[in-house]
């Protein structure tokens, strides 16, 4: 395996690495805005993470708190990344209601004249296409 007890990975990969983002771009575009910190100070994207460090990653929504328990420099799966940090983040926000209005139900075919007429007044706007598309 390619966990080192005591060494130091950039923390993009590691992020990448531990599957707290899709993508290793996606990591290194999140600490270029300014979306990780490591240590509670702001992190560029080649800033090395040791065991112990605290990584802050906002990211879809969503702030990330962990404990950085092993460094990692190759992608591995899910059950063993979950091993590599110890997870403080709060709990997610619990998800709002959809509203039913608006909504059909599945296989309710076409909407009629008058639904469509009751959705353009519902949403504020008219649903026509523009001459010429």
């Amino acid at each position: 395996m390619s966990g080192d007890a005591g060494g130091s990975a950039r923390v993009d990969s590691w992020i990448w690495c531990v599957r707290l983002t899709k993508t290793r771009s996606l990591a290194a575009a999140a600490c270029r805005a300014g979306h990780v910190r490591v240590n509670g100070e702001r992190a560029k994207p080649a800033q090395t993470v040791r065991p112990g460090d605290e990584v802050r990653l906002h990211h879809a929504g969503r702030e990330r708190v962990v404990v950085v328990s092993k460094v990692l420099n190759k992608r591995v799966g899910a059950p063993v990344a979950a091993e590599c940090f110890v997870d403080n983040s709060p709990p997610p926000p619990p998800r709002e209601d959809v509203l039913a209005l608006g909504l059909r139900d599945r296989g309710a075919g076409r909407p009629t004249k008058r639904d469509r007429r009751e959705m353009e007044r519902l949403y504020g706007g008219s649903a026509r296409r523009t001459p010429g598309r």
